[in-house]
C-alpha cells in the first residue's frame, strides 16, 4: 500500500521489474529538471509532485517513489480510484496475461474505465463508506451511473458542485491527450479528491418569516420534516406560524468558495441574496440577501434559484483534484492513445447524465 511519510509526502513502493523501474523511468522523463518537451511540461499539471526516490535507513534495498499526498490539504477527503482505457493490458502482456484481465472486467473495453473503489465521507452519519474493487466490477453499462453517483453524494445530497468540478478536469486531462502522440498509457488511473466535510457557514432563516401575516401553505409542510434536498439545501419545518428554516450543507463550502458572512436577517417577508465575484481573490461571498421580491410562501424555486443555477463558472471553485496515478504501463508511441481518450469521453458524458438527472 501506499506508506506516510513525515515529511507529508506518500510513499508507493517500487514494484518488481519490468513495472517499477518502468514507472520510475516515467516520473524521472517527466519531472527532468532539464526538460524543455512542453508536452510533458503540461503533463505535470495532471500528476502527483515527483521527488524521486526513497529508501527506508534500516533496509536500503526496499525503493519507494517520493510523491505528493494529493489528500493532504482535506480535511474529510472522498477517495475514487477509476482505471481509464479499453485495455488494461499492455501490448506486450501475454496470452494468459490478456485473458486474465479482460475475465476481470469483460466491460472496460465497451466502457473504457473501470471503477477500482472509492470512500466516501457522509456528513449525515459522520462516516466513511467504502467500496472495493469488487464493486466496481459489479458495475453494468445501465448500472455505472448510479454506481458512480455514490461518490458524489453527501449521504444528504448530491454534490453536483463537484460532478460540474470533476467534468472541467477531466476535460483538461483529455485536450491533452487529443494533442500528443508520444506515450500509450495502460491500466493508469484518474484519482479524484474532493472535500466532504462540513467547512461552510450555514445559512439559517430559521427566524425570518416568508410570507408577510400568512403562514406557508400547509401542503409545502405535509410529508413529515424534510421536505426536499436540492444540492446540499435542507428544507424543514421549524417553527409555527409559516416560519421554515433552511439550512445549507457545508459541502457548499468549496463550491461556492463561501463565505465568513452567514446571510443576516431583513425585514419579515423580504430578503435580498447577492453573490459578488471578488475579483482580487476570486472569492465568491454572500452578502446580506435572497431574491429581491417576496417568497410568498415559495422558498424551494426561490433557494434553486440562487444555488442550483449559478453560473458556470463558478463550479470552478468546488475544491476537486482529479490526477493521474499508476504508471507501470506506459509506453513510447507514434499515434494518439486512442483507448484512454475513449475512455476519458465515456467518463465525462456518464458524469455530464449525472449532473443533468
Amino acid at each position: 500500500g501506499i506508506l506516510q511519510h513525515p515529511d507529508g509526502t506518500v510513499l508507493k513502493q517500487l514494484q518488481p521489474p519490468p513495472r517499477g523501474p518502468r514507472e520510475q523511468e516515467f516520473y524521472n522523463k517527466v519531472y527532468d529538471p532539464d526538460c524543455c518537451d512542453s508536452i510533458l511540461l503540461e503533463l505535470r499539471k495532471y500528476l502527483p509532485k515527483y521527488f524521486g526516490v526513497w529508501s527506508p535507513p534500516t533496509a536500503p534495498n526496499d525503493t519507494y517513489l517520493k510523491l505528493e499526498d494529493v489528500t493532504r490539504k482535506f480535511n474529510k477527503p472522498c477517495i475514487m480510484d477509476v482505471k481509464i482505457g479499453q485495455k488494461s493490458y499492455d501490448p506486450y502482456a501475454s496470452v494468459e496475461k490478456i485473458q486474465q484481465q479482460v475475465s476481470k472486467y469483460p466491460l472496460m473495453e465497451e466502457i473504457g474505465f473501470l471503477v477500482l473503489g472509492m470512500r466516501v465521507y457522509h456528513v449525515s452519519s459522520d462516516s466513511y463508506e467504502t467500496q472495493n474493487q469488487h464493486y466496481g466490477r459489479s458495475l453494468t453499462k445501465e448500472t455505472v451511473k448510479d454506481g458512480i453517483s455514490k461518490f458524489f453524494h453527501s449521504g444528504y445530497c448530491l454534490r453536483k458542485d463537484v460532478v460540474a468540478a470533476s467534468i472541467q478536469k477531466i476535460e483538461k486531462i483529455l485536450e491533452w491527450f487529443e494533442g500528443q502522440t508520444q506515450l500509450n498509457f495502460y491500466a493508469s488511473s484518474l484519482l479524484f479528491v474532493y472535500e466532504g466535510s462540513c467547512q461552510a457557514t450555514a445559512v439559517r432563516l430559521s427566524d425570518v418569516t416568508l410570507v408577510e401575516k400568512r403562514g406557508v401553505p400547509k401542503r409545502v409542510l405535509s410529508g413529515g420534516d424534510v421536505l426536499e434536498c436540492n444540492n446540499n439545501i435542507h428544507v424543514i419545518n421549524s417553527t409555527e406560524n409559516g416560519k421554515i428554516e433552511a439550512s445549507v450543507s457545508k459541502g457548499l463550502s468549496k463550491f461556492y468558495a463561501l463565505h465568513k458572512k452567514s446571510c443576516s436577517k431583513r425585514h419579515h417577508s423580504q430578503l435580498s441574496l447577492k453573490v459578488e465575484n471578488l475579483e482580487q481573490d476570486n472569492v465568491w461571498k454572500s452578502s446580506t440577501c435572497i431574491a429581491q421580491e417576496h417568497l410568498n410562501g415559495n422558498v424551494l424555486p426561490q433557494l434553486e434559484k440562487v444555488f442550483y443555477h449559478m453560473p458556470a463558472e463558478t463550479k470552478e471553485s468546488a475544491n476537486v483534484e482529479v490526477r493521474m496515478i499508476d504508471f507501470a504501463h506506459v509506453f513510447p508511441s507514434n499515434t494518439k492513445d486512442e483507448g484512454y481518450i475513449y475512455g476519458l469521453k465515456n467518463l465525462i458524458t456518464v458524469l455530464q447524465n449525472i449532473l443533468d438527472n
